[in-house]
């Protein structure tokens, strides 16, 4: 089987078996990824049964389609690929999310304006109070590192709605960021 010829052992074996139908194979790949994927999932819901849900359907696709993975790269960073692809439809699916907006100059959001004390669990906080295109954006280009073409056809928007709608996501973390750092500094 060529497909496999470039992974590490254990996954060649791993992927192989769960072609051949292996249920135990495929509990074992669930296993390896749902922790990391579910994280991913995360971040592009709502909540926790979003996520699980999103999560589900993913392993179900990547169950069905793992004859198609070529091993030219890494396993991990297929399903993943296929993970983002499914939060971004579940997210089609649950509404209409984005609305032309016009063109804005791009600002950048340096790592300098984010202070040492801000734990990640209190950025991903914020990052998930953002409206929904904003931080599907956001996660599509400062997290997974898509381009703005790349983002304007998985999500079927303009590359300049793509620009926009980072552009406004990473002005709302900075204003949540300053107005946190006054509240913190008054108390």
């Amino acid at each position: 089987m060529g497909i496999v010829r470039n992974l590490p052992s254990s996954e060649k074996r791993l992927v192989k078996q769960c072609l051949r139908g292996d249920f135990e194979a495929q509990g074992e790949l669930y296993q390896r990824f749902s922790s990391e994927m579910l994280s991913v999932c995360r971040r592009y819901t709502q909540n926790l049964e979003d996520a699980e849900e999103v999560l589900s359907n993913g392993f179900i696709k990547i169950f069905a389609r793992l004859d198609q993975y070529r091993g030219e790269g890494a396993l991990g960073a297929w399903i993943r690929r296929i993970m983002v692809r499914e939060a971004l439809n579940f997210i089609r699916y649950k509404k209409n999310l984005f609305v032309e907006v016009e063109e804005e100059r791009q600002s950048e959001f340096g790592h300098s304006d984010v202070k040492d004390h801000y734990d990640a669990e209190h950025l991903m906080r914020l990052i998930n109070e953002l409206p929904t295109g904003y931080r599907t954006v956001f996660n599509l280009y400062a997290i997974e590192g898509y381009n703005h073409r790349e983002i304007g056809e998985m999500l079927e928007i303009s590359e300049n709605t793509s620009k926009s709608q980072l552009s406004k996501a990473r002005r709302q973390l900075q204003q949540r960021l300053s107005e946190y750092e006054l509240i913190a500094k008054n108390n």
